[in-house]
């Protein structure tokens, strides 16, 4: 094998390596680095590690630090192109996944993007380490949305991982809730204060700019590009083209009902006889979480999956169960899509149409509150309605044609996920990859060697 030594072998093949790179990248400015490629393996003019001297022996703290930046560098362009490492944070997924779940997330399946902001602290989302608000990426250099070829297009029931659409805005002070649930919540105050002192009520649209303008003037706030936003997961109910509604909790697209998923659950009261109780080791054996017991009583309130439900309903202690109607049938103003003609609910939603790419669509004052966001914001159009007209672009016009396909994600804890029936619509451009399997489980409420979840350990991602 003393031929792969040879250096004009070594260049045939990073030359080889690169260029296919290229055309997977398909900018051909780059075959220039040909040349920084050649003079790295044949003539050997430029020293392109400025750290290191060539030619003599360097200090073990230079041949560490060398190690260093060729660490960073692979690791930064593996999770760029191939995939990343994502932990579940929140149980907006249970039980198909887990809080502490440390998931394999393939960027090529779906295709890797070029990063909008490729100048960043490395291994950091959007805010550097030991601080709250000082941003980990500089914004010099802004790439417009490219995504490389990948293995397949997202379906339906695709478990999809993607940033967060309604995160291009952060109050500092306040990043765990989305901003515009913020202002939602300060116009509706502002509202519910002028009927008290029975002063004139406004529209709901003149109250959202007021409070965005006062929260504006109060507290810290951040403009977050695409690649930059907090990533969720969710999985995939709805793609292009698709109608989509949920009727008593079942989610229907295109007139049939979504496929049986063994990991979905909802909320529910559970009435035990008089005299009787439910334990806790029982609960927790059945893998039951986050219940709690009405005061004074043995009822429970618990999120159960289809075959809990069954056991539990079985159980010869148990009188009732019965779905929380209290959350999936409650009307809350920041369902999307936030206009008080359209009172959905969790458990009753919709129905509503999912944009595809290319597609021109009849649009007027009935249904633009499901696409101005896509209009005006996603596909940066200047958006205007004036006197009752809409305005796309100085145009007045009746229709658009979309420039980007568009999904809807939903959790499969159904009664406690923040998800598309809240903020609508995930833009192809928010796609970062498909989690393919749980690598690592950490149970934190458990002890030492107790916390690892081994039998979650290699397990697809269903």
């Amino acid at each position: 094998m003393k031929f792969l030594k040879n250096k004009y072998v070594k260049f045939g093949i990073a030359s080889v390596i690169y260029v296919l790179w290229v055309i997977w990248l398909r900018n051909y400015w780059f075959l220039l680095g040909l040349i920084i490629i050649f003079d790295m393996y044949i003539t050997g003019k430029v020293n392109w590690t400025l750290w290191k001297k060539r030619g003599v022996k360097n200090s073990a703290v230079i041949e560490w630090l060398d190690a260093l930046i060729f660490a960073v560098i692979a690791v930064t362009l593996i999770n760029i192109f191939l995939f990343q490492n994502y932990k579940i944070p929140t149980g907006s997924m249970e039980k198909s996944l887990l809080v502490g779940d440390h998931l394999y997330v393939s960027k090529v399946a779906y295709g890797p993007r070029i990063p909008n902001t490729p100048i960043a602290f490395p291994f950091s989302q959007h805010t550097l380490p030991l601080t709250k608000k000082t941003r980990s990426y500089l914004e010099w250099i802004k790439l417009p949305y490219k995504r490389l070829a990948g293995f397949r297009k997202i379906k339906r029931d695709d478990v999809v991982v993607f940033n967060f659409p309604a995160g291009d805005t952060v109050v500092i002070q306040n990043q765990a809730t989305s901003y515009y649930s913020i202002v939602r919540d300060s116009a509706q105050m502002l509202k519910q204060i002028d009927r008290y002192y029975k002063r004139p009520v406004l529209s709901d649209r003149e109250y959202y700019n007021i409070a965005r303008q006062r929260i504006w003037e109060r507290f810290d706030m951040v403009i977050r590009p695409v690649d930059r936003r907090d990533n969720y997961i969710k999985r995939c109910v709805g793609i292009p083209g698709d109608s989509l509604k949920i009727v008593n909790g079942k989610v229907i697209v295109n007139g049939k009902p979504q496929k049986e998923i063994k990991g979905i659950q909802f909320y529910y009261i559970i009435i035990v006889k008089s005299g009787a109780s439910l334990s806790d080791r029982v609960l927790q054996r059945m893998g039951v979480t986050d219940y709690q017991r009405f005061p004074g009583t043995p009822h429970v309130h618990a999120p159960l999956t289809a075959e809990q439900l069954e056991k539990v309903s079985n159980f010869n202690n148990v009188l009732e169960v019965s779905i929380d109607t209290r959350i999936g049938d409650t009307y809350d103003y920041n369902l999307f899509p936030s206009d008080t003609n359209y009172k959905w609910t969790l458990d009753n939603f919709g129905p509503i149409y999912i944009p595809k790419k290319g597609e021109t669509m009849i649009i007027d004052s009935s249904n633009l509150p499901f696409y101005e966001r896509i209009i005006g914001y996603y596909e940066k159009n200047k958006l205007e309605i004036k006197d009752g007209k809409i305005f796309i672009n100085d145009v007045e016009t009746n229709e658009y044609t979309y420039k980007m396909n568009y999904y809807w994600m939903m959790g499969d804890n159904r009664h406690s996920s923040l998800d598309s029936r809240f903020w609508g619509y995930v833009p192809e451009d928010h796609v970062v990859g498909s989690p393919r399997f749980i690598w690592l489980s950490i149970d934190k409420d458990k002890s030492f060697l107790k916390k690892i979840r081994w039998n979650r350990l290699l397990m697809g991602i269903r």
